[in-house]
């Protein structure tokens, strides 16, 4: 974990009628956003209760994977409070922040101010959102799209054995299919072989979480199929994902995509893990996989991954991973 400097942010909150009219950052970033959080909190504090919360962005040129990640917390405290909360005075930056993450979907948009702040000259989109290296990477996506297609070549081949293994194990759906949060906290649905019984989701309050944190695991969940055994210890169940990275959605190499229910317990810094798009695999998959058993431990190597980053440290990882598949005692479940 990385630690976040101590630093006073004051938000500037003009209120009338139970009407709060808040004052958004220039940068929006990690300070900022831990800032963010808590004049939130103090205002679902207030007497009386403000109905309607107006953010104004018109001097906010950049934000992080911390500030979306605060705003989204502070939406859903509003809203369980009954409070509306509107984005006003957008200006091109922050609109397409907005656009690329999804979130123009989620929050209530002012369609009369949204473009009323012209950009400076000079002051183009490479203010607006904080692309990481391995984001902007052509040549890393073009490996992207290269081993996708190889991946998905060998996904075809095996297709039929691993479905008809499924089928005769635990007759079902021969995908599973889950809603994960990437790049920037963008939502998409990440592809697995199913590995468990179909109604797993029902039976997972009866099964033992023995990773501390938001993250579950179980290394004797007994919903795990037979063939799922096999094609988890194998990785063979995480081969559809090449359809996630031929889609731009992954990577081959990146950080643990996470699910909505994980990013929900994630504090302020926490979501700087999103500043990079998530992999098949990465620092978790070779120092550890499933003997990573704490929250924090995923954290500090995915943190450790966007250090590091470079195109020679990807391959790195992906031949590594190539080793830990393949060495039987590797302790994936």
């Amino acid at each position: 974990m990385t630690s976040i400097a101590a630093q006073t942010v004051d938000f500037h909150v003009t209120s009338l009628n139970q009407v709060c009219l808040v004052q958004m950052p220039t940068l929006f970033t990690v300070t900022e956003a831990i800032a963010f959080k808590q004049t939130c909190q103090a205002l679902c504090q207030a007497e009386p209760l403000p109905k309607r919360i107006i953010l104004d962005f018109g001097k906010t040129g950049f934000i992080d994977s911390s500030g979306i990640g605060a705003l989204v917390t502070c939406q859903k405290t509003f809203k369980a409070r009954g409070i509306e909360m509107i984005f006003w005075s957008l200006s091109p930056q922050v609109e397409m922040v907005l656009s690329l993450t999804g979130l123009n979907q989620l929050f209530v948009v002012d369609p009369q101010t949204r473009a009323i702040v012209p950009t400076d000259s000079g002051s183009s989109s490479d203010r607006s959102i904080p692309i990481h290296p391995s984001v902007r990477s052509k040549v890393k996506r073009l490996i992207d799209i290269v081993g996708a297609l190889v991946g998905l070549g060998i996904t075809g081949v095996l297709l039929v054995p691993i479905a008809i293994a499924i089928q005769i194990d635990n007759p079902g759906p021969l995908f599973f299919s889950q809603t994960r949060c990437g790049w920037l906290g963008k939502q998409f649905r990440l592809w697995k072989f199913r590995s468990m019984v179909t109604n797993a989701s029902e039976l997972k309050h009866l099964v033992e979480n023995q990773v501390s944190g938001p993250i579950f695991k179980n290394a004797d969940d007994p919903r795990i199929t037979r063939v799922g055994k096999f094609l988890r210890r194998t990785s063979l169940d995480e081969l559809p994902q090449f359809w996630n990275v031929l889609r731009g959605e992954m990577s081959l190499v990146g950080t643990r995509p996470p699910t909505l229910d994980e990013v929900d317990f994630y504090e302020v810094p926490e979501w700087q893990r999103l500043d990079v798009k998530p992999g098949m695999t990465g620092e978790w998959q070779v120092h550890g996989r499933s003997q990573v058993t704490t929250f924090e431990e995923v954290i500090r190597l995915d943190l450790r991954y966007q250090r590091n980053w470079t195109l020679k440290h990807d391959l790195k990882l992906i031949f590594k991973t190539i080793w830990v598949v393949f060495n039987k005692d590797s302790g994936a479940y």
